[in-house]
């Protein structure tokens, strides 16, 4: 066990040190309104997902710039690969398994974020095969009203041209622009019982939120 977490520092630090401060340099345009993205408290970042290199890029901005780590929940399939395993597993992502359907996903969510973590959920539930943003899954809603914190939204321009689903490898072009939105908190339903149709009201402001970055420049 100890030689598994050496080797996840390692790769970690090298990730950290080099690979991130690179891929800033070469895909990201523009960050808007830069200054959101930095919170002492913790929440939970969501973002459209149509590229692989997403998760990355809003990873290697809270490294590069806050020296903190994004712990996004994904797909246990993401671990299937050796590389894969040592990637995510050195990332600290958390695994989604649908076999509990996502319940030990957000178990570990929740747990991060009373630790003061940060935790980054795409609502899609996955990869969009196009540029069109599709109807959110409600773990984002179920997660901020189980922890009572804010939800930051941020619209993603630019990767789907560089890295689409069907592309391993990116086109390096300096065109990603990140426009970060305001945090979004929830406090009217704390109190509330919590039902589908509360779930999927949030869930809508949040999409609502996305769609509407999406279209900044």
């Amino acid at each position: 066990m100890k030689d598994k977490e050496k080797k996840h520092k390692l790769f970690y630090y090298f990730i950290k040190k080099f690979i991130a401060p690179l891929s800033l340099k070469i895909f990201i345009k523009k960050i808007n309104n830069f200054e959101n993205l930095n919170r002492e408290h913790p929440f939970i970042i969501t973002s459209n997902h149509f590229s692989y290199l997403d998760p990355f890029l809003l990873s290697a901005i809270y490294t590069v710039y806050f020296n903190k780590k994004l712990y996004f929940i994904g797909k246990k399939k993401l671990f299937r690969t050796f590389i894969g395993k040592i990637f995510h597993e050195a990332s600290g992502t958390i695994p989604l398994d649908k076999s509990d359907k996502g319940r030990s996903a957000l178990w570990k969510a929740q747990k991060y974020l009373k630790e003061g973590k940060i935790i980054g959920i795409f609502p899609e539930g996955g990869l969009s095969k196009s540029k069109k943003l599709r109807k959110g899954k409600t773990g984002v809603a179920r997660l901020a009203l189980a922890t009572k914190v804010p939800v930051l939204i941020i619209g993603i321009k630019g990767t789907f041209e560089l890295m689409p689903i069907d592309r391993f490898i990116p086109k390096f072009k300096k065109t990603v622009i990140i426009n970060v939105g305001e945090l979004m908190y929830f406090n009217k339903y704390y109190n509330k019982k919590i039902n589908r149709r509360i779930l999927r009201k949030i869930t809508n402001e949040i999409m609502s939120k996305i769609k509407s970055l999406m279209s900044t420049s």
